[in-house]
């Protein structure tokens, strides 16, 4: 479960309020899409939500716990996938994927049977052995996503997932999100997909302005909208400025 209470943050010394009051809650067994346009602070509270930013007020809890007083034990039990794959470039993928496993304390039989499990879903086994400074966009983001996958963490946290991924390995990552929330794992991802966000999650926040504009389920969304023709439709409308 992912519980954000009254949170906010600033830069440039309370200048700019990139994200405002802003409170919402995530269950667990629930893939929650969280969209606004660009500046909207979407990636500022993704990365307050994992650890990396510090709200200036409010409070952010893990499966309960405050994600400042127990730092380590939220991080333990959540995996992040940010919107540029920047990763250890001279690793060789494998080794970064055993590292990952050694963070997480994955053990060495389950590591092993889930790393080439995910390979091969996602046609990297013979790119594996290779230093990810050679990789792709497209096969950063793989890997990355591979490592995510392998740790099997309770909370998910993705932002854009499936930017520069090829429409099988979208499929895939799909199946795999809802895989993970139908064994009673929470995921929190953004995206910029309309489509993507209509069919695959059990509801939609829409963030404008560092403002929660609407949260609820699609039949929510159109409740609150004039043009109920797409979520499309209604992210233009509640967003307009």
């Amino acid at each position: 479960m992912i519980e954000i209470d009254h949170v906010s943050k600033s830069y440039n010394k309370g200048a700019v309020r990139a994200v405002d009051d802003l409170t919402l809650t995530v269950p667990p067994g629930e893939i929650f899409g969280f969209l606004g346009p660009n500046g909207a602070g979407k990636t500022t509270t993704i990365k307050m939500i994992v650890g990396i930013l510090k709200p200036d007020g409010g409070t952010i809890r893990i499966d309960g716990l405050d994600n400042r007083a127990e730092a380590l034990r939220c991080k333990a039990m959540t995996v992040y996938v940010p919107d540029e794959p920047e990763i250890y470039e001279r690793l060789k993928g494998r080794e970064y994927l055993n590292f990952m496993g050694d963070v997480y304390g994955v053990s060495g039989d389950e590591r092993r049977q889930r790393i080439e499990h995910w390979l091969e879903a996602f046609e990297l086994t013979r790119a594996v052995a290779d230093p990810i400074q050679t990789y792709s966009h497209g096969m950063r983001q793989k890997i990355i996503l591979i490592a995510a996958l392998m740790v099997k963490p309770r909370v998910m946290v993705f932002d854009e997932p499936m930017v520069g991924l090829d429409p099988r390995s979208s499929h895939l990552l799909k199946e795999a999100m809802r895989e993970h929330c139908e064994g009673g794992g929470t995921l929190f991802f953004s995206t910029h997909i309309m489509e993507v966000a209509e069919r695959l999650c059990d509801r939609i926040g829409i963030i404008h302005k560092g403002h929660l504009a609407a949260c609820g389920t699609m039949a929510d969304l159109r409740d609150q909208a004039k043009d109920k023709a797409s979520l499309e439709n209604i992210f233009l409308e509640l967003t307009e400025s």
